[in-house]
């Protein structure tokens, strides 16, 4: 068995008018990602884990934010297809450990969800799929609260 490992990184603005997706789910808040897409900083972290992982460019290279096929997608299927992109050279997800950066709301209590809809998405058992929640200290742009991030670390499997 060969196995590889990816780290990617995301990062969107919060402003108000939008709904907040994080993690495949839709949360309760004043303010909601800017992005192309949902703006899901989580999901978007995993793909590029992924994509890296099988060393297949990024999230940019493969779903531009210049496509009007891509306007305010759902990032669910951004994540579906880079499975299917990584499956193309053999690939399968191992297990996902993965980190957001938010200073509000608190989503200690959406992790199990979030973990369950991404899990159904790879394929793969909740068990792995590692989501993590910190905060800032309401240090810099996260602390402010004017933008969510994710770290998104992967183990693929061929």
């Amino acid at each position: 068995m060969k196995i590889r490992v990816g780290f990617g990184f995301d990062v969107h603005q919060l402003i108000e008018g939008r709904n907040l997706w994080l993690g495949g789910i839709q949360l309760e808040h004043s303010k909601g990602l800017l992005g192309h897409s949902d703006a899901d900083v989580l999901i978007h972290a995993i793909c590029d884990a992924l994509l890296g992982a099988a060393n297949m460019r990024d999230i940019g290279y493969h779903f531009p934010d210049t496509a009007s096929k891509f306007k305010n997608i759902d990032s669910k299927l951004l994540l579906r297809d880079t499975i299917a992109l990584i499956a193309t050279k053999g690939y399968r997800v191992g297990n996902i450990d993965a980190t957001i950066c938010a200073e509000r709301p608190k989503l200690k209590s959406h992790i199990p969800l979030m973990q369950e809809t991404l899990a159904k998405i790879m394929q793969v058992d909740v068990d792995d799929v590692s989501i993590k929640a910190t905060t800032t200290e309401k240090l810099g742009f996260t602390g402010r609260e004017e933008g969510i991030s994710a770290y998104a670390t992967v183990l693929i499997e061929k």
